[in-house]
């Protein structure tokens, strides 16, 4: 209804100056969009002109160009003059000014739209110019909702020559492109309208609240305290309800009158203030009121909450008394400052309140060795997962427990987060006390825990520095316990190593492999070799294997062994496989029919990626016959959630895909696999021609594997092939199906790997046959 008032009002008559003034600052507020839509429809401008190079197209870039300049100049003018325009006839004249330049500026657009079609036929300048100019017009009632005027005249300074240049273009769907947009243009007509009612009903609603607000102000800023206001003479004036609550008054109590040492002795009779307290609080009152001291003063009730007084005096003699009940923010800080320096879930020192102690145990470290101990917990992880987070939270609490009483008074334990743990041995008389330290933490954290009835077992891994050996600053000695930490996990977990400089050099190495690794994939810095399998049967190659080579730039030939670790470390290894996959499937489709393909895919792969959908992609992309694509797997596949891989294993089965269990016989193989797994295909691992032309055990092993493997009707391979007599040995047994290794072939590159798939038996294959 107040709105409506409004708008009959601005028919009317003009509007009053604190509603008027608003909507023209509305106007030139969004001096960004201005700037950055003007600087793009200008460059639009000038690109078809210069595209073109029509001269009517050049001096509309020419013209919007000037009026976008003269319109900033207008915007910064009236930046600098606001301060002094506070009437409605003194902004009126901004407002036709803005109305002008805007009007003038939307026409140069439309113009520019309609000799776009009119003197050129280039069809990207069409699209270009009509676009901008649409672009504009969609912007005009957010950016100028303010003057319903201005608006009219932008939408029909833009939509007109639009229209028009559409018309002109001639045939029967660009007429009706052009009759479709006229409900557009008046749709942006109400669109604006509803943005100035909406803006109109704000202002005036903050008219309002601001009048209610400087009527209530004093009241509304004094509420949430006490308020007692004293005359010269140190008598009450007036004291609020919230005074009289802290302090337990009656109603009729401090209304008027009362010196200080009586609202005090009506406090005792009350039950808030000790009586013994009285004449200490008048003389430290009446102190403060006279002037003689303006600090704050905190009183202690009988019940122990605590208040805190503050003094304003008031230029006609008298003071203004504000008393607030701190109880709960004082309790709060303490626990703030508690929290910002401990632990909240082990009450251990957390890392920066470590720091700060680490700073002082290393005054003076080139007399007191320090030693820094990073610990980190083995198989934690698993606790959660088993047993849930609120139980390896209380797991946590008995480590900090077990950690405080290893440790001697001047030590300091910390949690740093997670499953570590920092101790700071100080002083420290060397690596000998530092080593025998972290050999009984290792020990201790390693015994079992009872765990709300659970027996658990972890383990712990500590990394070890010293000062002034190797390091004085805290983060420095932090970084390299850190870095000591990561080789003691990686060479033997549940033990400790003291920091060597040799771990950053190596931790460099790493670094300098991961960005490598980054690069490469990002460059397609990789190859996929093929090693082939030669079936025994028909002597011919029958599937070839994909191998991920890394040729690098400066080192050479990468070995798998030493960057497919860092891959999967790094999340990348779904990535890698991915691409390896595509490649494989490409490069498959150009060989003969009878030839399969064979690619890895590791537990990472399965646990990180949609292997399902990442080979479909695959096969979709490089047209291969999914019965020629061969997926090997190992048993680190099959020991994560058997269920769920199994699952995977089944729809790559119905998907057409041939499944392998590769190097059999090594880790935990189980014969299950063979019985309860979709699988095509046993690789029997290396290892087990170790032997076989010494000794009869080997070879009893190997044929009984091969000819289980062979009655449930799977084919089966022998890996690492290495000499005719092997070879001889292996071909005896009819179970076996393929053989594999250098015997035959390395891995090649893929052109070598054509030539060969096109070349005669291999004169050993031709001896055993």
């Amino acid at each position: 209804m107040l709105s409506l008032q409004w708008r009959k009002q601005e028919r009317e008559a003009d509007l009053p100056a604190e509603i008027y003034v608003p909507l023209v600052d509305a106007l030139y507020a969004d001096v960004r969009s201005l700037y950055i839509g003007s600087s793009a429809a200008s460059l639009a401008a000038l690109l078809t002109a210069w595209k073109t190079g029509a001269l009517w197209l050049i001096a509309c870039a020419a013209g919007i160009v000037i009026v976008t300049a003269l319109r900033a100049v207008d915007m910064r003018a009236y930046a600098r003059i606001r301060p002094r325009l506070q009437t409605v006839e003194s902004i009126r004249h901004w407002e036709q000014r803005y109305i002008f330049g805007a009007a003038i500026y939307a026409f140069q657009l439309g113009a520019w739209t309609f000799m776009t079609f009119y003197f050129t036929d280039d069809a990207f300048s069409h699209l270009f110019a009509f676009t901008v100019t649409l672009a504009y017009m969609v912007g005009t009632p957010g950016r100028n909702f303010a003057s319903n005027r201005l608006v009219r005249a932008q939408i029909i300074g833009e939509g007109v020559p639009m229209s028009a240049a559409l018309f002109y273009a001639g045939g029967f769907y660009y007429a009706v492109f052009g009759l479709c947009l006229l409900p557009f243009f008046v749709a942006l007509v109400f669109i604006s309208d509803r943005l100035r009612n909406t803006l109109l009903e704000a202002v005036i609603k903050g008219r309002d609240i601001s009048l209610l607000a400087n009527r209530f102000d004093t009241a509304l800023n004094n509420m949430p305290h006490g308020l007692c206001m004293f005359d010269a003479n140190q008598r009450v004036v007036v004291t609020n309800q919230r005074f009289r609550e802290i302090l337990g008054l009656e109603l009729e109590i401090g209304q008027k009158g009362q010196t200080v040492r009586e609202l005090l002795l009506y406090s005792v009779d009350a039950g808030a203030i000790l009586r013994s307290e009285v004449d200490r609080l008048a003389r430290e009152i009446e102190s403060r009121l006279k002037g003689k001291d303006i600090s704050g003063l905190t009183i202690l009730k009988q019940d122990g909450r605590t208040l805190s007084l503050t003094f304003q005096s008031m230029a006609q003699g008298g003071s203004v008394v504000l008393i607030e009940d701190v109880t709960e923010r004082k309790s709060a800080e303490a626990r703030i400052s508690h929290l910002a320096r401990y632990d909240s879930l082990t009450g251990l020192p957390n890392r920066m309140y470590m720091r700060e102690q680490m700073e002082k145990a290393l005054v003076g470290a080139d007399s007191k060795p320090v030693a820094v101990m990073f610990v980190d917990l083995d198989q934690f992880k698993q606790v959660n997962d088993t047993l849930g987070h609120p139980r390896g939270d209380v797991l946590l609490r008995a480590v900090a427990d077990r950690l405080r009483h290893l440790v001697r008074p001047s030590d300091i334990v910390a949690r740093f987060g997670g499953d570590e743990f920092v101790v700071v041995q100080t002083p420290s008389s060397g690596p000998e006390e530092a080593a025998a330290l972290a050999r009984r933490i290792v020990a201790t954290l390693s015994d079992t825990y009872e765990v709300d009835g659970h027996q658990v077992v972890i383990g712990a891994s500590v990394g070890i520095a010293m000062s002034p050996r190797d390091a004085n600053a805290p983060d420095h000695l932090l970084k390299i316990a850190d870095m000591a930490l990561y080789w003691a996990k990686a060479d033997q977990r549940g033990t400790w190593r003291f920091f060597e400089p040799e771990m950053d050099i190596r931790a460099h190495a790493r670094r300098t492999m991961e960005l490598d690794l980054r690069h490469a994939l990002a460059n397609n810095a990789f190859q996929v070799f093929y090693q082939p399998l030669f079936d025994l049967k028909t002597k011919r190659v029958s599937t070839c294997e994909a191998l991920l080579r890394w040729p690098h730039a400066l080192r050479g030939m990468i070995s798998p062994a030493e960057f497919i670790p860092v891959a999967e470390e790094m999340g990348l290894i779904v990535d890698l496989g991915k691409w390896v996959l595509t490649e494989a499937c490409r490069e498959c489709a150009t060989w003969p029919t009878d030839v399969r393909v064979a690619v890895n895919l590791s537990a990472n792969q399965f646990r990180r990626g949609n292997v399902v959908k990442t080979i479909e992609q695959a096969l979709a992309e490089t047209g291969l016959d999914p019965s020629r694509l061969e997926i090997e797997i190992t048993e680190s596949v099959l020991f994560q959630d058997t269920r769920a891989t199994r699952a995977i294993l089944d729809e790559l089965r119905d998907l057409g895909v041939r499944l392998s269990l590769d190097d059999f016989g090594t880790g935990y193989s189980s014969l299950s696999y063979l019985q309860s797994l979709p699988l095509n295909k046993v690789k029997i691992d290396r290892s087990f021609l170790e032997g076989l032309d010494t000794g009869d055990r080997a070879l009893v092993l190997l044929r009984g594997i091969a000819r289980l493997s062979g009655e449930l009707g799977l084919a089966v391979t022998v890996e690492g092939v290495e000499t005719v007599e092997q070879l001889a040995l292996i071909a005896a047994e009819p179970s076996v199906t393929e053989a594999q290794g250098w015997l035959f072939a390395p891995a090649l590159p893929a052109r070598e790997v054509r030539t060969l798939l096109s070349s005669t038996i291999p004169e050993m294959l031709e001896r055993v046959a």
